[in-house]
């Protein structure tokens, strides 16, 4: 197995976004009039459009989908400097970068996110690119984004290493043949079928050397 290049996810990946998420639709929901409890994890790595679908019926009043999602978008932009990267994160993606590995993102979050999230990494200049929901005709489960990573990248689909901390994201990495280190290092269902399960970002070099 030769590897040659990294496919990062990004929430939950490389930054811990998922609070931001979800006081963003918390903070706009009750601006229409519905409220969402703060605690509620319902809506944790749910793809806004999903989301939409189960609230849309509950706003007390009329709401239109595109302003809505756009003031989400908005109050994740202007909290942004609440973002932590995830431990090792930055640190792992300059080393690889020192050493001479092709690196790009690949995000099932919209254009507008995945350029806050890289911004506030400080790593968007490292990366050949990044691929979001935008970019593609269908978002992760679907192979497109992890075949378009590929392709961007001038490489096989197997000589790729797809970084993911989701089932879904795995899923499409693994349909497009990328190889998958998923992260948290239980044995799962879900684990038993990617090619490694590191416990650490810090792990992922070594995995290139093998």
């Amino acid at each position: 197995m030769t590897l040659r290049a990294i496919a990062w996810d990004i929430d939950g990946t490389l930054v811990d976004s998922e609070p931001l998420h979800h006081r963003a639709l918390v903070a706009v929901c009750a601006a229409y009039g519905l409220e969402i409890d703060p605690q509620d994890q319902s809506f944790v790595g749910v793809h806004i459009g999903h989301v939409w679908e189960r609230l849309q019926p509950r706003f007390p009043v009329a709401v239109e989908e595109r302003q809505w999602h756009e003031q989400i978008r908005a109050f994740y932009a202007r909290h942004s400097d609440s973002l932590v990267p995830i431990r090792g994160a930055v640190e792992t993606v300059k080393a690889l970068a020192e050493a001479g590995v092709r690196q790009i993102c690949v995000s099932n979050s919209d254009r507008a996110v995945v350029d806050v999230n890289l911004a506030s990494l400080g790593i968007a200049d490292i990366m050949l690119g990044s691929i979001s929901l935008d970019d593609v005709p269908a978002g992760k489960p679907d192979p497109a984004p992890y075949r378009m990573a590929a392709e961007a990248l001038e490489l096989p689909p197997q000589n790729v290493l797809a970084v993911e901390d989701s089932e879904t994201g795995m899923r499409s990495a693994l349909a497009a043949g990328l190889k998958v280190a998923l992260l948290g290092g239980n044995p799962t269902d879900s684990s038993a079928r990617a090619h490694f399960c590191p416990v650490s970002l810090s792990e992922i070099p070594g995995l290139l050397a093998r």
